[in-house]
């Protein structure tokens, strides 16, 4: 056994959150790949492992609330308050306090709500819309359509270069926390402040943080902010999203998606809409229960686990992958273009490499699932809550056999 091996050993032993891991499952007869040592799971930031009390959880709603009560579960169930009392589950994920996300719709969704609704807040002569030039393709799509429908100029802006972007023109600014590619995290605290400082409104997608690392919405002031709930959250695929809106801006938050289910009078069935007080104005219409209850099951993972000892455990998985993948991969193999430093690093590692589709497949036929980005990039998705040190030594270790 190898020296990293060894301390792969160690580390799980004093491993805090090592319990979490048999709360999921994982290494399934049907994980084809797997071999006497099972998968080691590296994609969970692109979809999480499944919670093991989902199913139960599902066949419930399924079965007894939709099979036996029926319509009587929008009360009964607690069906009709799901998206906010979910949202408020999320909330200290995320560092919200109660009362300030409402959970539904897609991720585009929400991010075409935030920004339409956050234009209408900046007012008039604020006609430019900043947006990520690294960000995740649809967020660039749905920008470039609100910039068309509010009448405002899109400028593409590296975050590092937003600050000396910003002008008395800017009505609002769309940056991604962790960009999906590189696994860079980005200043959160630093570009709020600037962009409110200069009276825009600060819009965030988390989805490549929320679940990972402390977010701090509340404590830095931003103003809006949409995230998924099927990546480090392990809500299942395509679960609702989410939508946060500060408590300060709710009465002026005014969505270019008004649905009977944020009037203020949802059974009043009225011509003319009015909307309901608080973050419910992000809800639209009816929503999707059966994925909405699978989520609420998922989040229960995360009773009595702090974020901070998330994120400690994340740094040091990416330490220590760093340090196996020096060890055992040919040097000039691969180059690492996730920065080093852990206040810009989110919880994935990226490596550039010539072949890496046809790598990454590899890896995934030895066990280890990672995934692709065009055109050079093997990306790597560290969840404490159930990945541990001797899976990421062996994710090295089938690496560097893969390349050799």
């Amino acid at each position: 056994m190898s020296e990293l091996a060894i301390a792969a050993q160690k580390l799980d032993a004093v491993d805090e959150l090592a319990g979490k891991r048999a709360e999921f499952v994982l290494d399934t007869a049907s994980d084809r790949a797997a071999d006497a040592a099972g998968v080691v799971y590296l994609d969970g930031n692109s979809l999480g492992a499944l919670p093991a009390v989902v199913p139960g959880r599902v066949e419930d709603v399924v079965r007894r609330q939709w099979g036996e009560l029926r319509i009587r579960s929008w009360e009964e169930s607690g069906w009709w308050t799901a998206p906010e009392r979910i949202g408020d589950r999320i909330a200290p994920l995320v560092g919200a306090a109660p009362g300030q996300i409402v959970v539904g719709d897609s991720t585009s969704v929400n991010v075409f709500k935030a920004l339409v609704g956050a234009v209408r807040m900046a007012g008039e002569g604020r006609d430019e819309l900043l947006v990520d030039a690294t960000t995740f393709p649809t967020d660039g799509y749905i920008a470039e359509s609100a910039a068309r429908m509010t009448g405002c100029a899109l400028r593409p802006v590296a975050p590092a270069d937003v600050p000396g972007a910003l002008g008395d023109r800017t009505a609002a600014v769309l940056l991604n926390h962790v960009d999906y590619r590189t696994g860079r995290l980005h200043d959160l605290p630093g570009l709020t402040a600037a962009v409110r400082a200069a009276g825009a409104v600060a819009v965030w997608d988390l989805c490549h943080s929320a679940g990972a690392l402390p977010v701090g919405l509340d404590e830095h002031g931003v103003d809006l902010a949409v995230g998924c709930t099927y990546k480090y959250l392990n809500g299942g695929p395509g679960s609702p999203a989410y939508l946060y809106v500060r408590r300060e801006l709710q009465d002026r938050f005014d969505s270019p998606l008004p649905g009977w289910n944020s009037h203020a009078e949802p059974f009043g069935m009225r011509s003319g809409y009015e909307p309901a007080a608080g973050a419910l104005r992000g809800r639209v219409g009816t929503p999707d229960i059966l994925s909405m209850l699978a989520l609420e099951a998922a989040l229960e993972v995360w009773d009595g686990v702090p974020v901070e000892a998330v994120r400690a455990k994340s740094l040091a998985l990416t330490d220590f992958f760093l340090e196996c993948v020096a060890e055992y991969v040919p040097e000039g193999r691969v180059a690492c273009v996730t920065p080093v430093a852990h206040e810009e690093r989110g919880s994935q590692i990226a490596l550039r490499c010539d072949d890496a589709g046809d790598v990454m497949k590899r890896l995934i036929e030895r066990g280890v699932v990672g995934d692709f980005r065009a055109p050079d990039v093997l990306r790597f998705g560290f969840t404490p809550l159930y990945v541990g040190f001797a899976d990421v030594e062996r994710a090295a270790r089938v690496l560097a056999q893969t390349l050799a």
